[in-house]
């Protein structure tokens, strides 16, 4: 049997029955294992960052979280709305991110990882979206796991991108759980999709090989069942699994 590629996946670092841990909610994890990858933790701490360990995958993983990068690292003051921090989340992601860049690894940044590569190119974000005028309120519905991970607005694909090669649809329906989103763009990203408000919603590294993409939405809810998510498990699959062979 041969090896199934290696994806770290960075953890976030929470106070769990009084005591700091490191965690990652399962889907991300079984919805690597499900596309044929073996997930394996990447730690977090705000004065260290092993790098080291990114000469062990082969790819990268940026999860989701209820918490928000610090507004500190763009330059903004804190809104009133934005009082969940992670900061050792924030040194790791911010260091990790050119640092998988730099040896070609692929890399795959969901919701609060894209936000977190929007941050690491130098771009801003609005903290509070439903406050912003002309955008649409993106934050979930309330009710349980299956209202607020259903589909919620449509997605427009940019021609062209990554996105557009991996799914041939020019449109899809895309869940919404997010309170943050993308201000002004980080420079050297290009655009990929974007919401019916104009808020952009998907995002690549450009000019960087191999795959190497954002999403501010959830996929990895039950990616099976939905094409495009599905799309994107297997591009980033397909990515790693080159790599593990190289």
């Amino acid at each position: 049997m041969s090896q199934r590629p290696l994806v770290g996946v960075i953890a976030c670092r929470r106070q769990i029955e009084g005591h700091p841990a490191h965690m990652v909610t399962d889907k991300y994890l079984d919805a690597l294992r499900a596309y044929g990858l073996s997930p394996v933790l990447i730690p977090v701490w705000e004065d260290e960052v092993d790098l080291a360990l990114l000469d062990h995958i082969d790819g990268l993983l940026l999860t989701g979280s209820y918490t928000n990068v610090d507004p500190g690292r763009y330059g903004m003051a804190r809104a009133p709305e934005n009082t969940r921090d992670d900061r050792d989340r924030d040194a790791a992601a911010l260091t990790l991110i050119p640092a998988t860049l730099e040896r070609g690894l692929p890399l795959f940044a969901i919701c609060r990882g894209f936000q977190e590569i929007n941050v690491a190119f130098g771009g801003t974000l609005h903290q509070a979206v439903q406050n912003v005028p002309g955008l649409l309120d993106h934050r979930e519905p309330e009710g349980d796991r299956a209202v607020q991970y259903a589909p919620s607005h449509d997605l427009i694909i940019e021609p062209g991108g990554i996105l557009a090669g991996l799914y041939d649809q020019p449109a899809a329906r895309v869940n919404s759980l997010h309170q943050q989103g993308i201000d002004r763009l980080g420079e050297g990203l290009r655009v990929e999709a974007r919401a019916p408000d104009g808020l952009v919603e998907a995002v690549s590294v450009d000019s960087v090989e191999p795959f190497a993409v954002a999403v501010q939405w959830h996929p990895e809810w039950q990616p099976r069942e939905h094409p495009l998510y599905d799309a994107l498990f297997r591009g980033f699959a397909k990515a790693c699994q080159a790599h593990a062979s190289h």
